[in-house]
Order: structure tokens, then C-alpha cells, then sequence
């Protein structure tokens, strides 16, 4: 990889290419990756993977339209053949006047991840190295009493450098580091047969866990589904497992999400300034936290990440918006812009996390009295505009405040809005999530099983 273009050079060249192809504005993005991932099973190797590669994006604007293309060799002629399909793509696209770069007194100031500490200063791990954690978890896993195979164990290694570049004159990047470990442990057989998993990655390998713990979390997990059985239907406390909670926080995300406000596909388009939590909850993003792993020192539309509150004392703030999408509802960006080698920018989020409350797991169960937790979720059916949700799940059954039986194939139902009105945090948020979000009680949801 030494041996490859340097990236910010690359994507000067893109826009230089760009604007002498006729393009009004241009940004344009280079990614230079390897990956190493591991699978062992019955104590040997199942299957490595290794990946490595450099490969390049770019987007035009000419009078309100726009067009996005890449591609993995960075040769001159074919970055002079990208520049010249782009224009051409743009010049057919339809006219958007809210689209445009950001002018240059808006554009970040810091423009590498140094402060953020995004990659491992340790050496890149062997293979042999990833082989030994992923056996490690694997034999933690396996040693457990009523543990028939450890379907699987992983361990893996990524190291991902970008560099942005725009005509408008920003040009900065980062390096991002990640390292995993995981473990898929089975009991039983045949129809009687349950599997769960554990899983961490994290941006330092310092900060992984230990094999075993993984290894010895998954088969704990499994053990604990033996005997599962439908739980009863009817309308019930739901307690979402730390696990799974912030899949609910992920659907208020969405629906804040400046595509889908702009679209008028979204459940909370007229909440703006209206409680949509209980007011004990905050929902804050930050990325600028160290050392986690959608932390960024700057968007993809190049302006500066700060940290801001979503939803303070239970009321939405503000939306999620990119420099399109808050010209179209008349407001600044919130620096939340993403995007891919192919795509425009679009908004979305890094570091949330939804504040937590006093209650134990224990003192939630007590407070539910009779009901459902759930420890994981298949299948969605969720209505972007009205908030109706519907979801499989399986977890445990709860009656007197304990449980009493693992559970599965049932159906969870309810609209969106009224479940987070109702919710109790617990004080169990699991550091270093994307999404932090402790259990979540959530009353008068319907359950169907039995």
C-alpha cells in the first residue's frame, strides 16, 4: 500500500479533472482500505479473508444538478473518463437549486482525526494474531456445560484512510482503525436446537475485551434461550434488553433525519419544539468522542462536527440536516452530512446516546410485573409516516417481577410515538455503542404468540 497514490493527491486531480470537463462545483473522495477478518471452527481455521484496495469518487454540480461516479483504479485517463461521464450525467439530471457546496467561511478549521484518536497506534495484528482470539472465544465458548458447538468464532482487523477535497477549497482527512471479535455458540438439537451470540469491536485493540469474555457471553446467552416456548398474547410491558433498546432510539433518529422531514415521510415531521420522550430524556450526538468508532472531526460536505442535543428534556430540538436538506426547510446544517464513493451527501448520525435513568435491570422487571423482555428482533414492518411498528422477537417471559421462561416467535406491536412517550430508562448503557442506550421499559404494547 505504500506504493499507492498519495489520496489527497488523488483527489486534487479529481477536481482539477472536473472543472476542465465543465463542472460548476465539485467534491471528490479517495478511500484506501485492508481488511483482515478470521473464522475458525472446531478448533481450526474455516475461512480468511484478507481485502486491500484504493478506489475513488466524485461528484459534479452544474446549475442545480448533480451526478456521482467511481471507480477502482485511479489512472489519469480514467480520472479524466470519470470527470467527463459525471458532467455528462449531471447535465440529464433533474434541477435541484437547494443543491450546492458549502461556502468557504462555513468549512472546518480542523481537518485531521489527531485529537480523536480514530487509529490504533499499536502494529496491525497477524493473522496468526486474529486466529489465536478467534480460537480463544471459541474454546470459552465450547468449554461451557450444554454447549453442542460453537457454530462460529471471528476475529478481525480493519485499517480505512479517506481524504475529502472540494472545489470550494476544503481538503482534509482521517485514518480509522477497528477490531473485532465474536462468538455464535448452539445447544440442543434438531427442533430443540437455540443459538445466540456476543460480539465488541472497538477502535483500539487495547480496548477489546478479552476473548474468553466473548466466548463465555455467548454461550451464557445460548444456555439461557434452552426450552423456549411462545409467550401469551394479549397487551403487556415490553422491557427491551440493552441489546436491542437502541433499535427504538434508531427509529427516532430516522424520523428526524432531514431526508424524511423534507419528504413529509416521517412520523415526527410536525413534533418540532413537542415533547416526544419523557421529560427526564435527553438524546445528545457527539462526534467528537475519542477513540469511538463514528466519531469524525468533520462531515462529508466538509463542516465542522460539534456536539448537539436532538432531544433536551424530552423535546425535539431540531432536525438532522445536511447543507440540501436545511436549505430546503430553511435552516443551517447540523454537520451531519454522509456519504459513499457513489452517492451524494445525505444526513445521519455519530455517537448518539440517550441518558440514563436510576433503575437496575432488576428494578425494571419488578416495576413491569408481568410481561415481556426481549433480547433480540427479526423481520420490520414500520411505517416511516405514521409511526406504526410491528417486529418478531424473542426473549424472556416475566411474571412477578422475575423471569420465568425464555420465549420466541412472537410478534411486538405498537405505534412509535406513543412507545417512547411511555419509556423508563435503565442505568445499564453499554459504553462504546454507535447508539448508547440503556434497557428500555416500554408500557401497553401488544404481544402475540401463543
Amino acid at each position: 500500500m505504500s506504493d499507492s497514490p498519495d489520496l489527497e493527491t488523488l483527489t486534487q486531480a479529481l477536481i482539477q479533472a472536473a472543472s476542465q470537463a465543465g463542472a460548476d462545483q465539485s467534491d471528490a473522495i479517495a478511500v484506501r482500505g485492508q481488511s483482515v477478518s478470521i473464522d475458525v471452527r472446531k478448533g481450526g481455521l474455516e475461512l480468511a479473508e484478507r481485502a486491500e484496495a484504493t478506489e475513488i469518487g466524485l461528484r459534479v454540480l452544474i446549475g442545480g444538478r448533480q451526478a456521482s461516479v467511481s471507480a477502482s483504479d485511479h489512472s489519469d485517463i480514467t480520472i479524466r473518463e470519470m470527470a467527463a461521464r459525471a458532467v455528462a450525467m449531471a447535465r440529464e439530471a433533474p434541477v435541484d437549486d437547494m443543491l450546492g457546496l458549502a461556502d468557504p467561511d462555513q468549512l472546518a478549521e480542523t481537518r485531521d482525526g489527531a485529537a480523536l484518536q480514530m487509529t490504533d497506534p499499536a502494529p496491525d495484528p497477524s493473522p496468526d494474531a486474529l486466529q489465536a482470539m478467534a480460537l480463544r472465544a471459541e474454546a470459552a465458548a465450547a468449554a461451557q456445560p450444554g454447549i453442542t458447538q460453537v457454530e462460529s468464532a471471528a476475529a478481525a482487523f480493519s485499517r480505512r484512510q479517506m481524504w475529502l477535497a472540494a472545489s470550494n477549497g476544503f481538503s482534509g482527512g482521517y485514518t480509522r482503525s477497528g477490531h473485532s471479535v465474536s462468538a455464535v455458540a448452539i445447544t440442543g438439537q434438531g427442533t430443540g436446537m437455540e443459538r445466540d451470540y456476543a460480539g465488541e469491536s472497538r477502535v483500539w485493540a487495547s480496548d477489546l475485551p478479552d476473548p474468553e469474555q466473548i466466548g463465555l457471553l455467548a454461550a451464557q446467552r445460548t444456555l439461557a434461550r434452552i426450552g423456549s416456548r411462545k409467550p401469551p398474547t394479549g397487551a403487556f410491558p415490553i422491557l427491551y434488553d440493552r441489546r436491542v433498546a437502541p433499535t427504538l432510539i434508531a427509529h427516532l433518529l430516522a424520523a428526524v433525519n432531514g431526508n424524511a422531514v423534507v419528504r413529509g415521510a416521517s412520523w415526527l415531521r410536525d413534533a418540532l419544539d413537542e415533547p416526544v420522550l419523557p421529560a427526564d430524556l435527553t438524546v445528545t450526538e457527539n462526534p467528537l468522542r475519542p477513540r469511538y468508532p463514528s466519531s469524525r472531526p468533520f462531515d462529508a460536505e466538509g463542516l465542522p462536527c460539534l456536539p448537539r442535543e436532538i432531544v433536551a428534556g424530552g423535546v425535539l430540538t431540531g432536525w438532522t440536516l445536511d447543507l440540501a436538506t436545511g436549505r430546503k426547510l430553511g435552516m443551517d446544517s447540523t454537520a451531519s452530512a454522509t456519504r459513499g464513493l457513489t452517492s451524494a451527501p445525505s444526513p445521519g448520525h455519530s455517537n448518539v446516546s440517550l441518558t440514563q435513568g436510576d433503575a437496575s435491570f432488576d428494578d425494571l422487571l419488578a416495576d413491569m410485573g408481568t410481561g415481556l423482555v426481549v433480547t433480540s428482533m427479526l423481520g420490520a414492518s414500520i411505517n416511516a409516516t405514521t409511526g406504526d411498528y410491528s417486529r418478531g422477537a424473542a426473549g424472556f417471559w416475566v411474571e412477578n417481577g422475575k423471569i420465568a421462561y425464555p420465549v420466541n416467535e412472537c410478534t411486538i406491536a405498537g405505534n412509535l410515538r406513543d412507545m417512547l412517550m411511555t419509556i423508563t430508562a435503565g442505568n445499564d448503557a453499554e459504553d462504546w455503542r454507535p447508539v448508547q442506550v440503556p434497557s428500555l421499559l416500554v408500557r401497553g404494547m401488544t404481544v402475540a404468540g401463543a
